[in-house]
């Protein structure tokens, strides 16, 4: 099974729809722009939240084992995935690549 390398792309934050409907939180989300994880295998990587992994971790597994091509055709690198966490509010947009065998 590959690692696959997890960048954090981009970070967005919607006021408007935090002010309308989220109640008012102390600590939000900790990732920065450029971050990088190394997952290995089904093990979330360290520092990364619980909920992005639930969204990113089917997108890991399919390219550690050597998947392809998702969604045929949506990305230039076809062993790499652009996934976005589910947040509402403050959505990160992720780069999963695979990587090669000997590579870390």
């Amino acid at each position: 099974m590959k690692k696959c390398r997890i960048t954090v792309m981009r970070k967005a934050f919607y006021p408007d729809l935090a002010k309308r409907y989220e109640n008012p939180i102390a600590h939000a989300c900790d990732l920065r722009e450029g971050q990088v994880f190394i997952a290995d295998g089904w093990k979330k990587p360290d520092g990364l939240c619980d909920s992005a992994w639930e969204g990113l971790s089917p997108f890991v597994m399919t390219l550690a084992h050597g998947g392809r091509d998702l969604y045929d055709g949506w990305m230039k690198d076809k062993a790499s995935a652009m996934i976005s966490c589910n947040d509402g509010f403050r959505p990160v947009s992720f780069f999963i690549e695979a990587l090669d065998e000997n590579a870390d």
